[in-house]
């Protein structure tokens, strides 16, 4: 803990660099309208708040554990590095990025992080390796931009996330993404959101594919429509994945539309008032209900939704069958940059270590990045563009070409999917092959967009304290080994891989097609990093399936699994049955089979296999008390 006149407080550090939070003098209090209709989701007070108590902290007023508590929920991470790294995780609520908000990440990742940022499975945006001092920096330089980090972290009421094609999707049943804004601006601060027993997540789908896997959040939406075409919603609660996984609850068939926000906050004060403090490893709301049980949940619930609705309750910001439609940008689009342009200012990148860093991937031919990337808008003339991004990263020169490339081609926004890619959207047909040409020279035109090679990856032990294994590095091996291999993307199109460093399931692992957790074994008094090799698992209309655990397999042999894997299900397949379909029913004795030559560590095993993937030294695992748990 940092005395008074200690020089590394941040005191002295501000004082140290000259700092003036706002170039001219103060920001406004009022929030600016951002793009086409949404307001800022920062607040100035915030930022001020977080300086004031890291002061306290380092002046000794405050301990270890208050001021943790105090800056998880303004979300600022501990890192496993012990010199003073901080994670920093940034809303992007609904998944929607506008141009200015891309310039203010870039801003953050080229000044005080990695000179990247890494997206997540819950449409976040993450900077590893940052100073504790510099947070207050990059705090400002978001809310200026209407972006915050209030309760991306600790125990609260998390990104409230929104299907990235919503109000574009040919199959949806109407644009949710009104119903999920008003959902955030609810809870954002509200008494209860950062008072919670543990983290609670919430998702709103409106497609008929669930792209939000609304089964494992603690309360799912579902778009419904009733028999007179009145708007709603199917409402799942308490599900959840890591060491007991479960998949949500029906609480109701239909809440009409305009109940939702009453639904949510009688979910919420339920959790708050009777969820255990005491045990941080059975205190999600899926324990809660278990131990209440279905009757008294049931009970809870009703009572509580009924006094809240007996207080007024809390309505939607427009008519629940009437909200703003998403129309097609009525502005001159701006000019593109040109292909060299776009090439020199992503060259022109500057990243640094330590951990796995983005590099410019080489395109793919147009017409097998337009197969796989590019699908059709319900709006007559216009396409859905996806950009893949390896391990969800993306480089701040990279995220100003996007914006640029927005204003350009899309409406100004682009929107982050559950696979740790990017989508635009409004993009005219006779647009695409020009966009392709810039995205590909930015180093951002790989193809197969939600196929088996877009790998889902946590960020493991290069960062975090409770992974075993670096699951980024992993990662890439099977998204380079796919890749190069589009026979193998052409047999099991609709398989998803998935990965976590531990058993918490950030990367989604258990609701994969092949899922993989990090885990080791010793052989001969060495480490071996090593992972659980799960099969089976997704999400659609029924629920969750969690995948099963088939085999153990060392790290550096499962490229040789997938090779086996893939094998198998070619020659074990019914007539049309899909991969997914097929690893949801395979008897669990022939995948094992399948991969115990690689299981086996015997005679066989190498130097290699004792270092893990994306490290150079001999494995040594250590896992940290983790704050996610707090």
């Amino acid at each position: 803990m940092a005395a008074v006149d200690d020089p590394n407080s941040l005191g002295a550090y501000r004082r140290q660099v000259n700092y003036s939070p706002f170039a001219g003098g103060s920001a406004p209090r009022s929030p600016p309208t951002l793009g086409r209709t949404r307001l800022s989701f920062a607040d100035e007070a915030d930022v001020d708040d977080f300086v004031s108590t890291l002061e306290k902290f380092e002046r000794g007023e405050i301990g270890p554990d208050q001021w943790r508590a105090f800056r998880l929920v303004r979300g600022t991470y501990g890192q496993r590095q012990t010199d003073g790294e901080s994670m920093l995780r940034v809303k992007i609520p609904q998944g929607v990025l506008e141009a200015p908000q891309l310039h203010a990440l870039a801003d953050v990742a080229e000044q005080w992080s990695r000179g990247f940022g890494h997206l997540t499975t819950r449409q976040n945006l993450q900077f590893h390796f940052m100073r504790l001092h510099d947070v207050e920096h990059a705090m400002r330089r978001l809310g200026e931009a209407g972006l915050t980090t209030r309760e991306a972290c600790g125990n609260a009421v998390r990104n409230v996330t929104c299907c990235p094609y919503a109000g574009v999707a040919e199959d949806e049943l109407f644009d949710v993404t009104p119903y999920a804004e008003a959902i955030t601006r609810h809870l954002l601060r509200h008494p209860l959101s950062a008072s919670l027993p543990r983290k609670f997540k919430i998702a709103v789908e409106g497609c008929e594919e669930d792209h939000l896997l609304t089964a494992i959040n603690d309360l799912g939406f579902r778009a419904r429509l009733g028999p007179g075409g009145e708007r709603g919603f199917r409402v799942t609660v308490g599900g959840g994945t890591a060491t007991w996984p479960v998949s949500g609850a029906l609480l109701s068939d239909f809440v009409p539309a305009g109940e939702i926000l009453n639904v949510a906050e009688a979910v919420l004060r339920i959790f708050h008032a009777l969820g255990d403090r005491e045990h941080r490893n059975r205190n999600r709301l899926k324990f809660l209900m278990k131990e209440l049980g279905p009757g008294r949940w049931r009970r809870e619930y009703d009572e509580t939704l009924a006094k809240v609705v007996g207080e007024g309750g809390t309505a939607l910001p427009f008519p629940p069958d009437e909200p703003l439609l998403e129309a097609a940008p009525d502005r001159e689009r701006a000019s593109a940059p040109s292909v060299a342009q776009a090439a020199a200012r992503a060259k022109a990148a500057t990243v640094r270590g330590p951990g796995i860093l983005p590099v410019a991937a080489s395109p793919a031919p147009f017409p097998r990045w337009l197969a796989t990337n590019v699908r059709r808008q319900k709006q007559d003339g216009f396409r859905i563009v996806t950009v893949t991004l390896p391990l969800g990263d993306l480089t701040g020169a990279q995220m100003r070409v996007l914006a640029d490339l927005a204003l350009a081609y899309g409406d100004g926004t682009v929107r982050v999917t559950g696979s740790q890619d990017l989508l635009f959207r409004w993009v005219r047909t006779e647009h695409v092959s020009d966009l392709f040409r810039r995205l590909a020279a930015a180093g951002l035109g790989l193809p197969d967009a939600d196929t088996v090679a877009d790998v889902t990856s946590c960020p493991g032990a290069e960062s975090c304290r409770l992974a075993v294994t670096q699951s980024r590095g992993l990662g890439k091996l099977l998204g380079d080994f796919l890749r190069d291999r589009p026979e193998l993307v052409a047999l099991v199109p609709d398989l998803r891989i998935k990965i976590s460093g531990c058993p918490n399931g950030c990367g989604q692992h258990h609701v994969a097609g092949i899922g993989f957790q990090g885990s080791v074994r010793k052989v001969g008094g060495r480490a071996v990093p090593q992972y659980f090799l799960m099969v089976g698992g997704g999400v659609d209309d029924a629920g969750a399936r969690f995948a099963r655990i088939a085999a153990k397999v060392p790290a550096r042999r499962i490229p040789r699994a997938l090779d086996g894997l893939f094998d198998l299900y070619s020659r074990e397949r019914r007539d049309g049955e899909t991969a997914t379909a097929f690893f949801q029913r395979v008897e669990l004795s022939l995948v094992k089979e399948t991969v115990r030559d690689l299981e086996t560590l015997g005679d066989e095993v190498t130097p290699d296999d004792f270092v893990d993937l994306g490290e150079a030294a001999a494995f040594a695992p250590e896992v940290l008390e983790g704050e996610c748990a707090r």
